[in-house]
């Protein structure tokens, strides 16, 4: 089974700040990590393969810096891992960054599946694996909360609807966002990494892929565009209220009515 697993290296910290220009998050000389929810992206990739035969790539886009996410993947046991970065690709929303990840990953080749965290910290849309997944042409779960075996060229899963869990199955090749329940992941090795350093890490760039027409990406290329971003102020006034418990439960009523809160 042939895998790619597609991840991204986000802010490790909320005290981003933002371009009021573009709307884009100003990501320079702020510490960085793996996106959490791609941990488990990663561990089901590691469990498939370890079950089933087959290799692993990690594929991120970003800035140069991004390799670090990548390294990071061959700590965990990942066997190939490339890094999608160009100017032309910067500033991309949901819709720009899934045509870049798309037109990436058919420079590839052939593959079996695609496995995505649920979302990522930063942008928290959950929307790009799905995209990717429809400019590929190709079926896709989201929310998958566990595996079954490969039978058939197809592969049986768990989804959370929110309000129920449903048991499909979908046709491989295809495309999958898992949740954080689906598994433990493991920790990166020591071994591995001593093994790996230096290792090189192929960039992809807008004049690698079939469709380079630089309006298709970036801030160009994005239909989501930013308006207004403001930092909101911040009001900690506060009144401590003691008395009976009925009296404080009417005087808050009223509060709330007064407030045409309720």
């Amino acid at each position: 089974m042939r895998i790619i697993v597609c991840i991204k290296q986000v802010p490790a910290t909320t005290d981003v700040a933002v371009d009021e220009t573009t709307g884009v998050l100003k990501r320079e000389g702020i510490k960085t990590r793996l996106n959490p929810y791609d941990l488990y992206a990663l561990e089901t990739a590691l469990r498939l393969r370890g079950a089933h035969g087959g290799e692993i790539t990690a594929l991120t886009m970003g800035p140069l810096q991004a390799r670090s996410v990548i390294a990071e993947s061959f700590m965990m046991g990942v066997d190939h891992g490339y890094l999608i970065s160009d100017r032309a690709f910067a500033g991309a929303d949901v819709w720009a960054t899934a045509r870049a990840i798309s037109e990436s990953i058919k420079l590839l080749g052939d593959y079996d599946l695609i496995i995505c965290g649920k979302q990522t910290t930063d942008g928290d849309t959950a929307q790009v694996g799905p995209e990717i997944a429809e400019l590929l042409g190709i079926p896709h779960l989201s929310n998958v909360l566990s595996l079954g075996v490969p039978d058939k060229g197809s592969l049986p899963a768990l989804t959370d609807m929110g309000d129920s869990r449903i048991e499909l199955s979908v046709r491989l090749p295809a495309l999958i966002t898992v949740e954080k329940g689906i598994n433990t992941p493991r920790l990166p090795s020591y071994r591995r990494k001593q093994a790996s350093a230096g290792r090189e890490i192929p960039v992809i760039a807008l004049s690698d892929l079939a469709e380079s027409r630089p309006e298709l990406y970036g801030l160009r290329g994005s239909p989501t565009q930013v308006e207004r971003v403001f930092v909101p102020e911040a009001d900690n006034t506060h009144e401590v209220w003691e008395d009976a418990p009925a009296f404080l439960a009417r005087r808050l009523v009223g509060e709330l009515r007064g407030r045409k809160l309720l």
